[in-house]
């Protein structure tokens, strides 16, 4: 998969896929390591950007206590490719590939989280501020938005030469890759589920999300499971096609003929910062109880300890976090809650941003160390106690958690916290 192949002439037809936010940051990664991105695109237009159609405002702040928002990103120039017109969609007029940003066109599958659309939004500008063209699917928009998102992207899906995604798990991903031709499929970072992916792979087991497996599996998975089946194949190499996993995550089990590349967030590092950095301790927010997997009396209990024993001031939910578990936090902790209007990583690196930042074991242990080196920045990881986990945990929860942790570099780790 040759760096070089964006740089030519013809563009090369790259499509990604993204449903998060950390996808498409990723996505921005992998493209800038691979050089798609043209070297002038020519700025068109004014500074701002335009709002991405479909995209719902963010919820009102006075549903948690003033949490003290994060400046929002600075004004850039919108950048298409030169002698373009400046798009909402971010596609050309015809529809077809467009030259710009290496070939590079970016397909978000609309969630239907508020939080979720509006980080997916932000990047979704810096995107086109990059030159790459992007085009804002609302892919669950109702029972007929499926159909009608696949239906449209048919075409782009079998003239593509190489398909980017940051979900193999992902029920419409795995349904796109029954349609696409590409010979080339890359695997960008969808945080710790990439590891239990590369593994499932390289052991030739179905694909199913780490916190789910072990329960039998429903009716649904069970109809779906011929399309997982036939992804799975799609997903391995062999003489027809070649896979890449871009990854800042540790990989153990790599898979036959599939190539790993490292992810030090280089763009970030490029992008943003160095951040100003304060006295204090941060913490970092996590959906382990959203997913079931902790239970919320306990992760409430441990956040208060840990804020307490560190001195921490301010808490960075996951986008994923209830709102209901947010505003029981910030009233019995008195932590500051803050939700960012981007992914924790481009926040952290533009700052201001704690000395020391708290975390449970989560993709952030990993990927927070890569975009704050040279900072000075400790990241410090707390263990979850096997007694927090729900009677309705995986089997595997404790055990990939631990690995989460365990596998981390440049993080310091600490016990898990006493709730007595």
């Amino acid at each position: 998969m040759s760096p070089r192949a964006g740089r030519t002439g013809h563009p090369c037809r790259t499509l990604a896929f993204v449903e998060s936010p950390v996808q498409l940051l990723n996505v921005l990664e992998w493209a800038h390591l691979h050089g798609l991105r043209d070297p002038d695109p020519g700025p068109v237009g004014g500074a701002g950007a335009d709002p991405v159609p479909g995209a719902d405002p963010l919820p009102p702040v006075d549903l948690l206590p003033p949490a003290g928002p994060l400046p929002s990103v600075p004004a850039q120039l919108r950048r298409t490719p030169a002698g373009g017109t400046a798009r909402a969609d971010g596609e050309s007029p015809d529809g077809g590939a467009s030259p710009g940003g290496g070939g590079l066109t970016v397909v978000v599958l609309s969630p239907t989280d508020p939080m979720t659309r509006g980080q997916l939004r932000r990047m979704a500008d810096l995107a086109r501020d990059e030159g790459y063209r992007v085009r804002w699917e609302e892919a669950r928009g109702g029972p007929t938005a499926p159909f009608a998102t696949i239906g449209g992207l048919a075409g782009l899906l079998r003239r593509a030469e190489r398909v980017v995604m940051g979900d193999p798990f992902s029920r419409y991903v795995q349904l796109l890759l029954t349609i696409t031709r590409a010979r080339d499929l890359v695997v960008v970072d969808d945080g710790t589920a990439t590891m239990e992916f590369v593994a499932q792979l390289a052991r030739g087991e179905r694909l199913v999300r780490w916190h789910r497996k072990g329960g039998r599996p429903g009716p649904r998975d069970l109809l779906f499971a011929p399309v997982s089946s036939s992804a799975r194949r799609r997903l391995t190499p062999g003489a027809r096609r070649r896979v890449e996993v871009f990854s800042s995550m540790p990989v153990h089990e790599t898979p036959e003929g599939v190539t790993v590349t490292a992810n030090d967030f280089s763009w970030t590092r490029a992008r943003f910062g160095p951040p100003r950095i304060t006295k204090g301790a941060d913490m970092v927010g996590t959906s382990l109880v959203e997913t079931g997997v902790v239970d919320g009396d306990s992760y409430l209990a441990a956040v208060r300890t840990l804020a307490r024993t560190h001195g921490t001031t301010r808490y960075f939910a996951h986008r994923r976090e209830s709102t209901g578990k947010l505003h029981r936090l910030a009233t019995e902790t008195g932590l500051e809650i803050v939700r960012p209007d981007l992914p924790l990583e481009l926040i952290a690196r533009r700052g201001p941003i704690g000395r020391t930042i708290l975390s449970f074991p989560s993709t952030v242990v990993h990927t927070l160390p890569l975009a704050l080196a040279g900072t000075g920045v400790r990241v410090a990881v707390c263990d979850i106690d096997p007694t927090w986990l729900t009677e309705n945990a995986s089997p595997r929860a404790q055990g990939f958690l631990s690995g989460v942790t365990g596998t981390a570099r440049d993080v310091h780790r600490l016990t898990s916290v006493s709730l007595a």
